[in-house]
């Protein structure tokens, strides 16, 4: 996994489970496609107005995903405070994401494919968070 082995290549002290860290970079990278992926895909159907809601949640948790891994991915000057926080609204994030999708996901496989991937995001966030002193 290219995570892990940027992770294990840092020079300096890395102050997290590297593992912990390598599947909650890899999870949020992910969700953050399947929310973009999703959102696009809701704007194509028939009945986009029942998604609009959807595509706002879709939306504001890829830009906290993304984010979320580019905050894990950095070590230098490590501030433990800024990366609980951002696994914090990471989890939140994933978790109404996940909700909104899962309401739409008998009609549509995206938002079914979307709801799994959030959910599993902030279970690797929620792993990593629990482990931040």
């Amino acid at each position: 996994m290219p995570v892990r082995e940027m992770i294990d290549t840092y020079p300096g002290e890395v102050n997290i489970d590297r593992s912990l860290l390598a599947d909650a970079v890899q999870a949020a990278v992910q969700c953050a496609q399947s929310c973009t992926a999703c959102a696009d895909a809701c704007l194509s159907e028939q009945k986009v107005d029942q998604l609009r809601k959807c595509v706002r949640s879709n939306l504001d948790c890829a830009d906290i995903c993304d984010t979320t891994a580019r905050v894990l991915s950095r070590h230098t000057g490590y501030d433990a405070n800024i990366t609980r926080a951002q696994l914090q609204a990471c989890i939140q994030a994933c978790s109404s994401c996940g909700d909104q999708c899962e309401q739409h996901a008998n009609m549509h496989a995206h938002c079914r494919i979307c709801a799994e991937e959030c959910q599993r995001c902030a279970r690797a966030c929620q792993s990593l968070l629990e482990t931040i002193s």
